[in-house]
């Protein structure tokens, strides 16, 4: 005879963690069923991984420039093998907690791959034998996967994806990478700072094209001092692998020598075996689901990468929210994606939360920008991270704050407070902002996209 669960949630990442969580504490019944590792691809081969890497790096550039804060450091030279012991350890202690969390709310985690045979009847397949479920409700959280290209196959050794990046038994001389967006980027950072000559190759205009082109710009710029070379507007055409280093030709004619060629363009939601039996109505690639992330088949909802909507664990977990809650008997919606921050953990960050200068002309609002810069800030000044701005839009019809960028160290941080801006006008300049700090640059960039209204022009 079957177990059978209020809700099932396919999927240990963020969304479904977090999913099957919010249904426990609702008092459902809960099972959480996970092919491998809790955490998903977020803890064990993304987010955190990455982090990890990226806060060595971070340590040690600012070992590197400590002379110019007046500290004698004699040498900064990473210790790959340690580092890499404390990437892992930080992997296992979260999966130990995110174990010790399941059962504090109360909910089964069970290994094994899951295979929906019916509306609310799932097969587990799992190394001692399969096992079967009935749930009441279904929450489909089963991710992404790397996206490879067909002309440029991944051997796992010199053409890797970030899988592989984030597990390197030694940091390697030259690295080519296909695919300037954030884990393009992200990785060149954290390879750059330990020596690696980096050069990233990019078919659209600018580095994280889904940014405004100011900031791929100053990244750009940014990683030129960081030795990355970043060549926009090139695609590759092949890459060689029969010698080493490997060689890299671009549609150009123009070739480079890489040790390692990292293929980072981009990630696609996994909808294989797990739900083919329901038949879900797609939106191209992804499950088609409406604001309460609920798919075409009665009680069965999907959330995160699987639908993507924002491909960020944050966006997971706030769907996660949703679909738990209206699982177990809410109304909940998905209401603006827009408000859902878009980060980027590259030297120097990047946060945009609301819309962007792009979405702004395309939707042909009149708007008004206002700057403020990093170099002027004397907080920033003072910690020597003079890299950076942030921008306000204000839509010149309501005089209301649609969107912040931030461009700068530890911009990431500043993404929840430039989400209470956003819809606001004269309350913001209320805000007092303490000094010094670096959020003062958000201050700045507000007054100078808002003040002009309230105020007045300069001089009255």
């Amino acid at each position: 005879m079957a177990d059978r669960y209020d809700v099932v949630v396919i999927g240990g990442g963020p969304g479904g963690f977090r999913a099957a969580r919010v249904a426990a504490r609702r008092g459902a019944s809960v099972a959480l069923i996970e092919k491998q590792y809790l955490g998903g691809t977020c803890l064990n081969w993304g987010c955190i991984p990455s982090k990890a890497l990226l806060a060595a790096a971070h340590a040690l550039l600012a070992a590197r420039h400590a002379a110019e804060m007046g500290l004698d450091i004699p040498s900064a030279t990473p210790n790959w093998p340690v580092i890499q012991q404390r990437k892992d350890a930080i992997i296992t202690g979260f999966r130990k907690g995110m174990a010790g969390s399941a059962k504090a709310h109360g909910f089964n985690v069970i290994p094994g791959r899951a295979v929906i045979t019916a509306p609310g009847r799932i097969e587990v397949q799992g190394e001692s034998g399969n096992t079967s479920l009935e749930a009441g409700k279904i929450v489909i959280a089963t991710g992404s996967e790397t996206t490879l290209l067909p002309t440029i196959p991944v051997d796992g050794r010199t053409v890797i994806t970030s899988k592989e990046a984030l597990s390197l038994p030694n940091i390697p001389a030259s690295m080519a990478i296909i695919g300037g967006g954030v884990i393009g980027c992200e990785m060149a950072c954290v390879y750059a700072a330990m020596g690696t000559q980096v050069t990233i190759i990019e078919a659209l205009d600018q580095l994280c094209p889904m940014t405004d082109q100011w900031v791929g710009r100053l990244l750009e710029r940014e990683f030129k001092k960081l030795g990355i070379s970043s060549l926009v507007s090139r695609k590759v055409a092949s890459v060689d692998t029969s010698v080493a280093p490997a060689r890299v030709a671009l549609e150009d004619g123009t070739t480079l020598n890489a040790e390692k060629v990292l293929v980072s363009v981009g990630r696609r939601a996994v909808v294989d075996e797990t739900v083919a039996a329901l038949n879900l109505r797609m939106n191209g690639r992804v499950i088609a689901v409406n604001d309460k992330l609920e798919t075409s088949v009665p009680g069965v909802y999907a959330i995160g990468d699987v639908v993507g909507t924002t491909y960020l664990a944050h966006g997971a977990t706030a769907e996660g929210d949703v679909a738990a809650a209206n699982a177990t008997g809410a109304d909940e919606r998905m209401e603006d994606y827009d408000m859902v921050p878009r980060v980027i953990f590259t030297f120097p960050e990047v946060a945009s939360v609301g819309k962007s200068e792009r979405q702004c002309e395309q939707l042909g609002l009149d708007i008004t920008v206002g700057k403020a810069f990093f170099k002027a800030n004397g907080r920033a000044v003072a910690h020597n991270a003079l890299s950076g701005q942030a921008r306000v839009i204000r839509d010149n019809a309501t005089n209301n704050v649609v969107g912040i960028t931030l461009v700068g160290e530890g911009a990431t941080e500043y993404a929840p407070l430039a989400s209470t801006l956003i819809g606001k006008s004269d309350k913001v300049t209320k805000i007092i902002f303490p000094h010094p700090t670096v959020s003062e640059v958000l201050e700045d960039a507000v007054l100078d996209a808002v003040g002009p209204v309230l105020y007045g022009p300069p001089g009255l």
